[in-house]
């Protein structure tokens, strides 16, 4: 399980600008995305002390190469945005992220699955991808898309997530429908308990979103919009 989980989770003392930035996931998932973007992205993470940088998994090399020496991780997602990949095609996926340097790993849970209440085949899709990223030493984080889910089948997810080895839960991928709320995160983080990671993803744009996020219970923020967040501005991005 993650030590920064432990460290953070409920915290009763909102982060503020000057160290908001260690919470963030600087995201840049758009298809469309160039190198040149990631790139940029890559350097602004270096410049304002962002946790990692989150990217689709074909600039996984390339963001590693571009982060060496900053102390910024390298995040990739798997089975994204839609988690209706077959499970031994995620892990291979996740393999393929942790080989080209991702130290960290965003995988979309089977929501329909979670859906149709069936705990087994989330735990088992979970586990296999957990043990993937774990043996190359990286951490995984668990995507059950918030938006999509009841109450009841969001809690379903975490529980499966902890129970499979995950190291964090996560509320969203930004590419389905709503993105994270403050009562999805508290939910969670009741479901999780202490010694596990929360994310806090879509739709955060600004210091008190991600301030209200953090008491909620999250421990990291995804955003493409934090240098807006870091600069205590109003973002603009959809994710």
């Amino acid at each position: 399980m993650s030590n920064e989980a432990t460290v953070h989770a409920g915290t009763a003392h909102p982060a503020g600008p000057a160290n908001i930035a260690s919470y963030i996931d600087h995201t840049l998932l758009k298809p469309e995305a160039e190198e040149a973007d990631v790139l940029k992205v890559c350097a602004e993470a270096a410049e304002y002390g962002f946790k990692s940088v989150c990217v689709n998994p074909i600039w996984v090399k390339t963001v590693t190469t571009a982060l060496r020496g900053s102390g910024v991780l390298t995040c990739s997602v798997v089975g994204f945005p839609l988690g209706a990949t077959p499970t031994d095609v995620k892990s291979f996926e996740a393999r393929g992220a942790v080989l080209d340097g991702a130290e960290e790993v965003d995988m979309v849970i089977n929501i329909a699955a979670a859906r149709a209440a069936d705990k087994g085949a989330l735990t088992e899709d979970i586990a296999a991808v957990a043990e993937t990223v774990h043996a190359g030493g990286a951490i995984l984080k668990v995507i059950i898309e918030t938006a999509l889910l009841t109450d009841e089948q969001k809690v379903l997810a975490c529980q499966a997530a902890v129970e499979a080895g995950a190291d964090f839960v996560k509320t969203s991928t930004g590419f389905n429908g709503g993105g994270a709320t403050v009562e999805d995160v508290a939910l969670m983080r009741r479901t999780v308990g202490p010694d596990v990671g929360v994310k806090a993803s879509g739709g955060v744009r600004s210091l008190a979103d991600a301030q209200a996020m953090i008491a909620a219970g999250a421990t990291r923020i995804g955003a493409s919009s934090g240098i807006a967040i870091v600069k205590g501005e109003q973002g603009s991005a959809a994710y």
